[in-house]
């Protein structure tokens, strides 16, 4: 089964709306909303579907199926299962600093750490988000009027339907501010550390609410991608994501890179690089016929890209060429990290992998 369309399918169709916990003694079920209940402990979560990895220097701290979070202070050797409020899938976890993370998932559930990944608390999920969602663009300023009047629909939809539209990305700048998007145009920033959070619908060109799938800086500009080749970048004076044409039709799942050198990655292992910000851009041809997935930048400089069907490539000219390198142990990879310039921990259906470079 191709990964990444199960994944995305599986985000999408909100497969885990409710656990099913079994009363003892009793052979009738009893249904318990996974917004209201716990990850259960588990010695095999470090093996099972992980979606995130992130490296906050000393630690490892990966996220994943029904609520897990694992995480390594020996370079991923051994993993230790979180504490974890709720049981919805995890897709996306973000730390800019050692101590203070996010991570962000099913049901619109957003969660944060002070402990550096140890205990988790929800700050955030679909039914709050939903209202947060009416209330801002009721009480609307003036310059918002227009976007308002246009959103109702939507936000009427996302309240009938429950808290089913998952976040898929998360980055925060620094412990107070940050963002998350998702799916159906799913856009939210924070300036108090995920206290409070503004929607930030009409502040994006994004009308027809495609899919986002990664927010991510580059140098100092900060992007968002997703699908039917949407990307956009942060206009700060303007207070507003604009839209970048780019050649490719398709969903983009990622984007990387370095100062002058702009990475966008998706389908079918398509890669298009741009060197002027996303005014230009060039095809880079991979040999990788599955979704590229993830991303990573080597402390040497390099740039990782990780694929759905296991391919690791990397790059040592900025992105012009990637070569792929042989594995040991291919793996179906969700996401990427590195250990050291010559050491990689993957991450997806099998748990966490530790893969040499050389």
């Amino acid at each position: 089964m191709n990964y990444r369309r199960w994944q995305i399918g599986a985000l999408l169709g909100a497969l885990l709306i409710s656990a099913v916990v079994y009363a003892k003694n009793s052979a009738e079920p009893v249904y318990q909303d996974v917004l209201e209940t716990s990850a259960q402990l588990s010695k095999l979560a470090p093996l099972t579907l992980l979606n995130s990895i992130v490296s906050t220097g000393k630690r490892l701290i990966a996220v994943g199926h029904r609520g897990h979070i694992v995480y390594s202070d020996d370079q991923g050797k051994t993993w230790t299962q979180s504490m974890v409020p709720v049981g919805s899938d995890l897709v996306a976890v973000y730390f800019p600093s050692e101590k203070n993370g996010w991570a962000v998932g099913h049901d619109g559930v957003v969660l944060q750490t002070s402990d550096g990944g140890v205990n988790w608390t929800k700050q955030l999920d679909g039914r709050a988000a939903a209202e947060l969602m009416t209330k801002h663009y009721s009480n609307n300023s003036s310059s918002e009027a227009g976007a308002a009047g246009t959103m109702q629909a939507d936000i009427k939809r996302y309240q009938e339907q429950g808290p089913d539209k998952p976040f898929l990305d998360v980055w925060f700048q620094n412990d107070t501010t940050g963002y998350i998007v998702g799916a159906f145009g799913l856009i939210f920033r924070t300036s108090d550390g995920g206290k409070s959070w503004i929607p930030l619908f009409d502040r994006i060109d994004n009308p027809k609410r495609y899919h986002l799938y990664a927010i991510k800086p580059v140098g100092s500009e900060l992007y968002v991608c997703g699908e039917q080749g949407s990307v956009f970048k942060l206009d700060a004076a303007a207070g507003r994501f604009k839209e970048i044409k780019t050649p490719y039709a398709g969903t983009y799942f990622g984007v990387t890179g370095k100062p002058g050198s702009l990475i966008v990655y998706g389908m079918r292992g398509k890669v298009f690089r741009s060197s002027d910000d996303g005014s230009s851009w060039k095809s880079v041809e991979t040999g990788v016929p599955a979704g590229i997935t993830g991303s990573t930048i080597l402390e040497d400089g390099r740039i990782v890209l990780v694929s759905q069907i296991g391919n690791v490539l990397i790059s040592d000219d900025n992105g012009v060429t990637f070569k792929q390198i042989n594995v040991q142990k291919s793996v179906q990879a969700a996401a990427v990290t590195s250990i050291n310039k010559d050491t990689l921990v993957v991450v997806g259906f099998r748990g966490a992998n530790i893969i040499p470079t050389k």
